[in-house]
């Protein structure tokens, strides 16, 4: 029997892209994408990290390894499956890094972490989105033509010029953006107590769908410590800001993952580009 030929079994079913480590890391960083987006926009992350963060990209239904999966179009019923997928890696620490729509599926899936009693990330980092009791009403993007989902795409800068002319590529695209923009579309925020670990939000200087003030607005979201670094770039600093970003990553989960207080106290900050 050719060993070799035999499928590998996807870990968390799927949810988590690439192989667990042989060894235990001291801290595993869970990955979510933008709207549109796929783990592969996390693929360089590893090697920004030494061996103690496993960086775990999330890949969610309707995306590249999971293209022929239905995407979700409920918040509340993405995060109650990605949830039970991935509580069997969360028995070491762990943090939640999200990016646009990611941001807002990582503050859900910790909230829904918490309702289930399973103990909190050690930091929940945001970036590029609004805090979601700051979400302001704007007019539906998922059920419009072909011309407005793409254009709306565009002025977020979510798709090169490469795929954007590719007429086939992206008319496989388009009913997973579409699934997206309608998870987004549909959300609507309940109160609830605030998260016990500390938040870090990062927003770019040039970012016109979501300015730096409701970005800030995440320090209501956590009882421990705030931190908003703005980077230089529009809505898609996460590559235009790469290394700035992850050495800030880096130094928050450094200092989140050190021995003692695992949320390190009240402390509020903001550090302009």
């Amino acid at each position: 029997m050719d060993r070799s030929a035999t499928p590998q079994p996807r870990r968390a079913d799927g949810w988590i892209t690439g192989p667990q480590r042989r060894t235990a890391p001291a801290v595993r960083l869970f990955c979510l994408p933008y709207a549109g987006g796929a783990a592969s926009a996390y693929a360089r992350w590893p090697a920004s990290f030494g061996g103690e963060v496993e960086v775990c990209g999330v890949e969610l239904p309707g995306r590249q390894s999971r293209f022929g999966e239905q995407p979700f179009t409920r918040m509340g019923m993405l995060v109650d499956a990605l949830a039970s997928a991935v509580e069997p890696e969360l028995k070491l620490p762990y943090a939640l890094f999200g990016h646009s729509m990611g941001s807002l599926v990582a503050f859900e899936l910790a909230r829904e972490l918490h309702r289930r009693g399973i103990p909190g990330p050690r930091v929940l980092f945001v970036s590029g989105g609004p805090a979601p009791q700051s979400r302001q009403a704007r007019p539906r993007v998922h059920d419009r033509s072909d011309a407005i989902v793409i254009d709306r795409m565009r002025s977020l800068g979510g798709l090169s010029e490469e795929i954007l002319a590719e007429t086939e590529l992206l008319e496989l695209l388009l009913p997973t953006i579409r699934a997206d923009f309608e998870l987004l579309d549909t959300y609507a925020y309940r109160p609830g107590p605030p998260l016990a670990c500390p938040v870090v939000a990062f927003s770019g200087t040039e970012d016109q769908a979501v300015p730096a003030a409701r970005v800030e607005a995440w320090h209501e979201q956590t009882s421990a410590a705030f931190t908003h670094h703005e980077l230089p770039g529009g809505h898609f600093f996460l590559r235009s800001a790469q290394e700035p970003l992850l050495q800030r990553v880096r130094a928050s989960l450094a200092e989140a993952c050190a021995p003692g207080d695992p949320h390190n106290g009240p402390e509020r900050g903001h550090t302009p580009a």
